[in-house]
C-alpha cells in the first residue's frame, strides 16, 4: 500500500500492547466497575478470589483466571447492549492515555506505517477507542457471543504471550516482508518483542 513502503521495499508494521503501554493502567478490572452496579461487583469479586488465589499460585494459568472473571461479570449480558457500554466506557479509556505512546502512534502514522493493536484485553471497549485514532486494526481477546448473549467464553484463545506472535502472524504471515516495531511493558509481551525487529519495553 502507498506510503507503507520502507527505504527498503518493506512495509513497516507497527504493534502497539494496550494495557499499561498505550494506557497507564489496566481497562479491564476498570471497565468491569464501569459495567457493573455496587453488589455485582462485591459479589463478583468475591466469587473470584479462590481464582485469584489459585493464579497468584500459579495453579491455574491466566487465560482460565480470566475466562471464569468474565463468566461472573460478562455472562448472560446482551451483546448489543454490552457493546454499548464498551463504547461509552472507551471515552473514559482518555484519562488513562500515556500521551507519550499517542506521540509514538502519530509519529507512525504520519510515516505512513501501519499501526495495530496487540491486547490480552477484549476488543469489545479498544476497538471503539482505536478506530477514533485512526487505528483500524485491533488483534485482541475475542467474546463468545449466542443467540445476542455474552456466555463470558473466550471465543479464542487469550491473546497474552505467545498468542500475541500467533495473531500477528495470521494476519501477517511473511515476516520477511515487513519490518516490525513492537511496543509492550510486561512479560506477557516478551514474544511479541522477541520477534519485533525494533523492540521497545516500557519506553517509546
Amino acid at each position: 500500500m502507498d506510503g507503507e513502503i520502507s527505504v527498503e521495499n518493506k512495509k513497516i508494521i507497527a504493534a502497539f500492547d494496550f494495557d499499561g503501554t498505550i494506557t497507564k493502567k489496566d481497562s479491564m478490572p476498570i471497565f468491569i466497575r464501569f459495567l457493573s452496579s455496587t453488589p455485582d461487583l462485591i459479589f463478583g469479586t468475591l466469587q473470584m478470589i479462590p481464582y485469584l488465589v489459585l493464579f497468584r499460585l500459579n495453579l491455574i494459568p491466566n487465560y482460565q483466571a480470566k475466562e471464569r472473571l468474565f463468566k461472573i461479570f460478562f455472562s448472560g449480558r446482551s451483546h448489543i447492549q454490552f457493546n454499548l457500554t464498551a463504547e461509552k466506557f472507551s471515552r473514559k479509556i482518555e484519562r488513562m492515555i500515556n500521551p507519550e505512546a499517542i506521540k509514538k502512534i502519530k509519529w507512525h502514522q504520519k510515516m505512513g506505517h501501519h499501526v495495530i493493536i496487540i491486547s490480552a484485553s477484549a476488543e469489545n471497549w479498544i476497538r471503539p477507542w482505536a478506530s477514533a485514532y485512526g487505528i483500524q486494526e485491533v488483534l485482541a481477546t475475542r467474546l463468545e457471543v449466542i443467540d445476542n448473549q455474552m456466555t463470558g467464553n473466550l471465543l479464542n484463545k487469550n491473546c497474552h504471550g505467545q498468542e500475541k506472535v500467533n495473531r500477528l502472524l495470521e494476519a501477517y504471515p511473511d515476516k520477511q516482508n515487513y519490518t516490525l516495531y513492537a511496543y509492550g511493558d510486561t512479560q506477557g509481551d516478551k514474544e511479541l518483542l522477541a520477534l519485533a525487529d525494533h523492540a521497545f519495553y516500557r519506553s517509546f
